[in-house]
């Protein structure tokens, strides 16, 4: 069983930047998906990132798309998620999952088995 811990969120002001980083007990292996997601009050959650590690590929939402960016540390066991020029409407908490295949959309909350606790992000305006 994978455990995963999210970490980096705090308080910016907007136009600011935060690195969030996620990291798994155990090894990753190459076949996981690791998916950022987040959550506003009153909000459902919402997929805003993802990184097949079987062969890198990324996907994005479209509200962070060429501001936020998720890479990975395969030998660290951790994914990070870069977020730049952040906006009063990114602020949630923001959670990382995996699952070691998905057999629909990256961004349905239902497709992963692993989720770590959350992390808040606070942009002030």
């Amino acid at each position: 069983e994978v455990q995963l811990q999210a970490s980096g969120g705090g308080l910016v002001q907007a136009g600011g930047s935060l690195r969030l980083s996620c990291t798994a007990s155990t090894r990753l292996f190459g076949d996981y998906i690791i998916t950022w997601f987040r959550q506003a009050p009153g909000k459902e959650r919402e997929g805003v990132s993802s990184i097949n590690l079987s062969d890198g590929r990324t996907s994005y939402a479209t509200s962070v798309k060429d501001r936020f960016t998720i890479s990975s540390d395969y030998p660290k066991n951790m994914v990070f998620l870069q977020m730049h020029n952040l906006e009063p409407e990114d602020t949630a908490v923001y959670f990382c999952a995996a699952d070691l295949w998905i057999g629909g959309p990256w961004h349905d909350a239902s497709e992963y088995d692993y989720w770590g606790q959350g992390t808040q992000v606070t942009v002030s305006s």
